[in-house]
């Protein structure tokens, strides 16, 4: 269990707390149980250093308040908008024989060895938190499920995972079959189609010339044949 040391604050005013922030020191509520709520300050450096650390929302925390011990769950934090540093946290007091509604992470574990991710299977995570009502005296850091073994098709649901209490079923993740996108057909190449347009374009043209040069021909043979007639009559005898 990790700890964390506060120290109680009496601060009241907007000045007061910008001391305690300039100071290294976030300010924070400690609220729960029969006890009032308390007014306490954390040490910036040691607070991100358990933030850093997995599930920090879902780890029971023993607080050392002037000596004294609180188990307690972090439950909300604030961050400043520019530079994202922590400013305010809040705790919520463990009282034992209690419930606490928590949300605890999914952590899923044996991916390599799932025969369905294997043949290309997509792992489908539809929640990767779980809200759960847990005895404060038994509460998970993180849900675990095992793919090995794993084929396409099945899905967990949350009544598959151990858990301190039972609630409603749904569903956490499923194994899908991989999704193919069949590529679009390219279209044929008119190539030959327009080499034969042309050819045919060429050979029309060809058979027109062919025409007006037997036309022209005829018409020609026509005037040499009138031209002879004529030369013909004028070279006959003249009679007396």
């Amino acid at each position: 269990m990790n700890s964390l040391e506060a120290n109680i604050r009496s601060s009241q005013s907007v000045g007061d707390i910008k001391k305690i922030r300039n100071s290294g020191f976030v300010p924070g509520i400690l609220y729960g149980g029969k006890s009032e709520n308390q007014k306490i300050s954390v040490s910036k450096k040691n607070l991100k250093n358990l933030m850093e650390k997995e599930n920090f929302l879902s780890r029971i925390i023993n607080l050392k308040i002037d000596g004294k011990d609180e188990n307690v769950l972090p439950k909300d934090i604030s961050f400043d908008v520019l530079t994202d540093e922590p400013i305010h946290i809040d705790f919520l007091r463990v009282i034992k024989g209690s419930s606490v509604v928590i949300e605890v992470p999914v952590k899923f574990i044996n991916n390599e060895k799932s025969p369905g991710l294997k043949r290309g299977g997509v792992l489908n995570i539809v929640r990767r938190k779980v809200e759960l009502k847990c005895p404060s005296e038994n509460i998970p850091s993180e849900l675990i499920v095992d793919l090995d073994g794993v084929d396409i098709g099945h899905s967990f649901k949350i009544s598959s995972i151990e858990l301190p209490m039972q609630g409603r079923d749904f569903v956490i993740a499923t194994v899908a079959a991989p999704t193919v996108i069949k590529e679009p057909e390219k279209p044929a190449e008119t190539t030959d189609g327009g080499e034969g347009a042309e050819t045919a374009s060429g050979s029309d043209t060809t058979d027109e010339a062919a025409k007006t040069d037997t036309k022209s021909g005829a018409n020609d043979g026509e005037k040499k044949e009138g031209d002879k007639k004529d030369s013909d009559k004028k070279d006959e005898p003249k009679k007396s």
